[in-house]
């Protein structure tokens, strides 16, 4: 299908105008039905996708505004596919462990405008068209945790969105400058990202406008010290928000990092490795740390969720291949492990109406298949061998030991301070005595939690186990990715860098 990248971001777009004609009993199978068939045609996007080609493919291009160089231009690559095929699976799981009892035809129809925006951000080649996707979601996301969220929910969703629209008005004065700079090289106008590639800019330029995208792209990480948004965002949004926010939403950022940053500012990405490296190991640290301390489920998942991007970020400013296939593919593994612990928490807050794990203990023994899927996401967030979790974060802090060995052991700490709180979670929660009656006769696992959860358990398992099929496009792409840095790096710094890099992975 020629115009499947317009299918998979319209498809939902048509679907939630027609959702508002449906009655309130059958809105959930409508949602299902939808959701399911947005992710069997990202699954054919996979299928139909040339694995060896680490170029963009399935290129769609139609004038806008032809004066100003503004398209309608879409484009995936090995980097962004599984992006948008994890979008597609956590949209379909969301709605169907949905647990929202009030307005459930608006969550649904609200979550399919989220996923237009989702996929458009990530398949954009127009820089405008990836800016106004980008805006776009914010406004689902603020009217999930406003309009369904807990006590507070109204000062996060307010926080949320003044904080990510804030670093978006940043990335768009840089986004406008680099349009003026390109139609001063060229006498044309054009806000195609591929075009943009092209200009050789001077490191006197680079550098402000690295710091302005990278403004936008890390509030919406979170990096440190931008991060307090995101803990009171999964505190109050409900669970199916928590779950789309930590799988998607936050990629966007680290997804921004790989296809702007590096490729249209290399010089001034090497030359600042060293202050991103240090704000990612005090996210993998802190975090970490104030997550231990945490007496709320939600809340150590939530503060995990930023150490691990942490993780992704030094992968990213890893600047070789090794680093940047590693962040990718974590990115893939965050958005799968977080999205499937914070389902588990809120399948036990349905049950008890609380998450403080003072209330619970012994769950093990009460709520069997539950624990079990709760371990084996827990060890997969900590990056046990064998789990989608070491992939990514093995590949990512190998990247990095490449650029500096010490900062990579502190980073590495990631890996005992996650198993130090997670841990803590599991004994707290499933292990010791069963003492409370109450939790004594907690029903298990349901059907329709089970559907959810028992797809994400088979991923963690097989892409830890096999993970070619997802890596090895990732790393044609990323290796692209490089040379194109590599040959448009004017600073001897970074051409040694990113050269180094590369030849010691082809060397391998």
């Amino acid at each position: 299908m020629s115009n499947i990248l317009t299918v998979l971001i319209f498809f939902p777009l048509v679907a939630a105008i027609f959702g508002f004609m449906v009655n309130k009993k059958s809105i959930r199978v409508y949602g299902i039905t939808v959701a399911a068939a947005e992710f069997l045609l990202s699954l054919w996007l996979w299928a139909s996708f040339d694995s060896s080609n680490p170029g963009m493919q399935f290129i769609e291009k139609l004038d806008l505004i032809p004066s100003f160089g503004i398209n309608y231009y879409l484009g995936v690559d090995g980097i962004s596919l599984f992006i948008v095929i994890m979008s597609t699976l956590m949209t379909l799981i969301g709605i169907i462990a949905l647990s929202v009892k009030e307005d459930v035809k608006n969550m649904i129809i609200t979550l399919l405008f989220l996923e237009v925006a989702m996929i458009g951000v990530f398949v954009s080649l127009d820089v405008i068209l990836f800016y106004l996707f980008w805006e776009f979601s914010l406004v689902p996301m603020l009217y999930i945790i406003g309009a369904w969220g807990g006590n507070l929910r109204l000062y996060a969703s307010i926080k949320f969105f003044i904080y990510t629209f804030a670093g978006s008005l940043v990335m768009l004065i840089g986004i406008l400058y680099l349009a003026f700079v390109y139609h001063s090289t060229t006498g044309v106008w054009s806000f195609s990202l591929t075009d943009w590639y092209s200009l050789i800019l001077p490191f006197s330029m680079q550098k402000w406008l690295f710091w302005a995208f990278f403004l936008g792209f890390a509030i919406k990480v979170p990096m440190f010290p931008f991060h307090t948004w995101l803990p009171y965002a999964h505190g109050q949004a409900p669970t199916v928000g928590s779950v789309i926010l930590a799988a998607v939403l936050l990629k966007m950022g680290s997804y921004g990092f790989v296809r702007f940053s590096l490729p249209l500012f290399p010089d001034a990405s090497v030359a600042y490795i060293l202050p991103v490296a240090i704000i990612a190991i005090i996210m993998i640290i802190y975090t970490a740390m104030v997550a231990y301390a945490q007496k709320d489920i939600k809340q150590v998942i939530a503060y995990s969720s930023i150490s691990h991007m942490g993780v992704i970020v030094i992968g990213t400013f890893a600047m070789n291949v090794e680093g940047i296939a590693g962040s990718v593919f974590q990115m893939l593994s965050h958005g799968i492990v977080s999205g499937a612990l914070f389902l588990l928490v809120g399948v036990i807050y349905d049950r008890k109406h609380t998450k403080l794990m003072s209330e619970f203990g012994g769950l093990a023994w009460s709520m069997p298949n539950f624990a079990t899927i709760f371990v084996v996401m827990t060890m997969a967030s900590v990056g046990l061998p064998l789990t989608i979790g070491f992939i990514g974060e093995y590949l990512s802090l190998a990247g990095f030991f490449k650029v500096s060995p010490a900062l990579t052991v502190l980073a590495g700490t990631s890996i005992i301070l996650g198993a130090a709180y997670m841990l803590k979670v599991l004994k707290e929660t499933f292990f010791g005595p069963l003492t409370s009656e109450e939790n004594k006769n907690l029903p298990d696992l349901n059907g329709k939690e089970l559907t959810a959860l028992l797809p994400l358990v088979a991923l963690v398992v097989w892409l830890g186990v096999y993970p070619k099929p997802v890596l090895e496009p990732i790393d044609n792409s990323a290796k692209a990715l490089v040379q194109m840095m590599h040959n448009k790096a004017q600073t001897p710094e970074a051409k040694k860098i990113i050269l180094v890099s590369k030849s010691k992975k082809e060397a391998k």
